[in-house]
This record gives C-alpha cells, sequence and structure tokens, in this order.
C-alpha cells in the first residue's frame, strides 16, 4: 500500500514538472509546444520507427533558391537523346562517371563537393503553390501560414547563433516568403532587397547622440507599458522583442556584414556582379559571423519560351555564384559546417514545346547539396533516359526539408502546436535521406 501511494505521489510530481515544462515552452515559443516525452509517444502511434537521436552535421545552412522551376534537363540531369536535350550537351565533372550540363562549366569542377539529388518529385505544378511547399513541407491553405524552415531553426535553437544579427536572413525580391509563419514575428527573416546596399535606416540620424536616444526608448518604453500589461498578447510581446532587436543590431559592430565593398575586389568579380552573386558573397559573410539560415533566391527560371536562349545566361549567373561560394567556403574552412543547398519548386519537361521552351514538370526534378557533413560526388536516385520518369524510390519534398533539419540538428518528431491548436512538426511526414551523409 506504501508503495502504491509513494508511485501515484511520484505520479503527480512528474506531471506536475511536465506540466511546468510545458508551460514555459508556450510562455517562451508563443506556441505549444509538446515535451520530449509527449511527442515520442504520439510519434511512436503513428510511427514505429522514430528517428534516432545524432548530432548535428552543420551548424548553418546557405540555401539557393532557384525561383521559377530550374530545369533539370539542362542542370544536374542532362540527357544525351537531342530530342529531349535540345542542343545541351552532358559534360564531365571533377568526379569520374558524373556529368552535369554545359551551361554549369564551373560548378562541374566544384562536383567533389556536390550531392546531387535526381529522384525528386512533388504533387504541386503551380509556381505559387509550389514554391510554398517546397519552403514549408505543407500545402498551402487560407487559414494558415506554415513557418520555413530558417524559422524552425531559429525557434528550435534559440540563441545558439548570434546576438545581434538575425539568425535568419532572406536577400532577394519575393513578396510572399512564408517567413516565420505561426511563429511570433521575433522568427521572421530579415528581409535584404539588394545586397549591395544592405539595410537601410539602421543608423543613429545625425546630431541624435546616443544618450538622448536612450532618452527617446525609454519614454517610448514608459508610453507602451501600460498598453502591454493591459494587452499581454503573443505579437504585443512579439512586437516589443522585433523593436529591441532592431536597437541592438544598430550598435553591432557586425553590421559590416552587409558592406561588400570590404572584399577583395577580385573575389566580389568572381561571384558576379548581379544581385544573386552578390548575395551570395553576402551569405557567406554572414554566416562567418554568425547567422544561422541565409536563403539568397535567383528567379528567372519559368522558361516556356526561348529555353534555350535564356539558359545560358541564367545558368553562367548561377554557375558563377554557386561555384565561387562552394569554393570560398571550402578554403575558409567553412564548408564542413555549412549546408549549401539548391532547391527549385519543380522542373521543366522533357518535350520542347512550340515555342522552343519547357513547361512545368513536377514530376521529376533535382536538388544539389554540398557541405555540411555531405558526401560529395554523390548522386542519388535517377530518372529514365528522357528525365520522364523516375527509376526507383521518388523523393518528396518534405523528405528533402527532413534531411536538412536532420543535418541541423532539429528534432523531426517534436510536435508544436500553432496559435488554432493544430499540430506541425518541421517536415511534415517527411523522412532524412540519410545516405546524402558521409
Amino acid at each position: 500500500m506504501k508503495s502504491l501511494t509513494n508511485a501515484r505521489e511520484n505520479s503527480r510530481d512528474e506531471l506536475g514538472r511536465r506540466a511546468f515544462v510545458k508551460r514555459a515552452a508556450q510562455s517562451l515559443l508563443g506556441v505549444g509546444l509538446l515535451p520530449d516525452w509527449m511527442a515520442g509517444t504520439a510519434s511512436a502511434a503513428g510511427n514505429p520507427e522514430l528517428i534516432s537521436p545524432h548530432v548535428a552535421t552543420a551548424k548553418r545552412v546557405i540555401y539557393l533558391y532557384m525561383s521559377g522551376g530550374q530545369s533539370h534537363l539542362d542542370t544536374w540531369d542532362p540527357k544525351e537523346s537531342r530530342k529531349v536535350a535540345g542542343p545541351v550537351k552532358p559534360i564531365a565533372t571533377s568526379v569520374e562517371g558524373l556529368r552535369v550540363g554545359e551551361y554549369l562549366p564551373l560548378s562541374a569542377k566544384q562536383m567533389q563537393h556536390v550531392a546531387v539529388i535526381r529522384s525528386m518529385t512533388s504533387n504541386q505544378g503551380a509556381h505559387e503553390q509550389g514554391d510554398y511547399f517546397m519552403h514549408t513541407s505543407y500545402a498551402p491553405r487560407g487559414t494558415i501560414r506554415h513557418p520555413g524552415m530558417g524559422a524552425w531553426l531559429d525557434v528550435f535553437q534559440p540563441g545558439v547563433g548570434h546576438s545581434t544579427l538575425p539568425n535568419y536572413v532572406y536577400v532577394g525580391s519575393k513578396s510572399r516568403h512564408p517567413g516565420a509563419g505561426f511563429f511570433p514575428a521575433v522568427h521572421q527573416p530579415l528581409f535584404v532587397n539588394n545586397p549591395e546596399t544592405g539595410i537601410k535606416n539602421v543608423k543613429r540620424p545625425e546630431g541624435l547622440a546616443e544618450d538622448r536616444l536612450g532618452k527617446r526608448l525609454a519614454l517610448s518604453a514608459d508610453l507602451d507599458r501600460e498598453f502591454i500589461e493591459a494587452f499581454p498578447h503573443r505579437k504585443v510581446k512579439a512586437y516589443a522583442e522585433m523593436y529591441d532587436g532592431a536597437i541592438r543590431m544598430m550598435k553591432s559592430a557586425d553590421l559590416a556584414a552587409f558592406d561588400l565593398t570590404q572584399e577583395d575586389v577580385v573575389l566580389r568579380k568572381a561571384y558576379g556582379s548581379d544581385p544573386f552573386g552578390q548575395g551570395c558573397l553576402l551569405a557567406r559573410r554572414l554566416v562567418e559571423r554568425g547567422v544561422r539560415f541565409v536563403e539568397v533566391s535567383l528567379g528567372g527560371w519559368d522558361t516556356h519560351s526561348a529555353n534555350f536562349v535564356t539558359m545560358p545566361d541564367l545558368c553562367s549567373t548561377f554557375d558563377r555564384a554557386f561555384a565561387t561560394l562552394v569554393d570560398d567556403l571550402h578554403q575558409r574552412g567553412l564548408l564542413e559546417d555549412t549546408l549549401v543547398v539548391v532547391a527549385t519548386e519543380f522542373g521543366r519537361t522533357p518535350d520542347i514545346n512550340m515555342n522552343v521552351g519547357r513547361d512545368h514538370y513536377p514530376q521529376a526534378f533535382s536538388v544539389a547539396m554540398a557541405g555540411g557533413g555531405v558526401r560529395g560526388g554523390l548522386v542519388i536516385g535517377e530518372t529514365d533516359a528522357e528525365g520522364r520518369e523516375i527509376a526507383g524510390e521518388p523523393i518528396e519534398i518534405p523528405s528533402l526539408n527532413a534531411t536538412i533539419a536532420y543535418a541541423l540538428g532539429l528534432p523531426l518528431e517534436q510536435t508544436v502546436f500553432s496559435p488554432e491548436k493544430r499540430p506541425f512538426t518541421v517536415a511534415d511526414k517527411g523522412r532524412p535521406i540519410r545516405e546524402v551523409f558521409a
């Protein structure tokens, strides 16, 4: 009887501890986060093969997004058939037996660092939906906005990166990026439209002394205090936190990371003088200073017409920047724990249309990964002789995102509740592609 009483008391104590952890997580994250024991139990019920704990292979990610649907047939998965390939020929690379399209001559020299996944597939064939799916692992819904991978990283590993610069940065001009999704606004990426102009309005106005700025901020906080106390809503709290973060960033010496003129002129030229090339250079400078997730976007891949007119210049822009980035990270000793991902929403058709273009093709496409523990010179999956059908097991988008999360050491089985109390995981039902790692 005594042992039963002790067991009940221990059980109540354990439940108390669990409740405390849950409440603490809700307070810190602004969402409902299940503690590990509950997440494991819930996951085991749906899938007995839980993903075992592992050591992260990457500390940071540079995510290069090819907006518009990059043609796998003209880049990572070239074919011999003239009917399919058009004028594009496969070329040899630094890895014996691994070939890429002739539009990527510089990347071809870096393939010892790169793994190509040629068996990607998607169930979203429109740009907006496909883009959203690739970034979040979830199909778009009108009632909710899901977080991007950088936001998941910032939520699960807060405080691991830099203390003054944001952990999540987006370089490009996309207006519909999912950003923080249903997470508090403090996890929203810092948007940089032009990498050469950096961040605007981050310097103290001339004539405004530091002590006077401090007094203004103190007055603002005093005026806001009554409102914050009256409305303890997570969005109000997140706004205040973002304001504080902006002030810290204004005073940070690491703002110098956004000044690309500090780089060697020869290296800047090697990256390319276009926004994408300079964005890749900015990404390298940011991860050097502790930023955890940087996305750089390159649009123009929607080649419904004149595919073979557009692709040479477009691929040249990508090829120069990507190859230089991989080599630059390698030379600086950063590639080993920096995961570089080249992704797109879908591929292009093997059939060349009447406008000498390629149309949307979600059935099969390619992505590439380098660094961050990835086995270079590796090819995973394949398509048939026309790049039309996947030969073997297809890899769906949530599994690609699960692979990125796995490299970062994120808890794939951990369940997070949105403000509407709906459960989500970092990569939905995706399973990491473990063979991609060394």
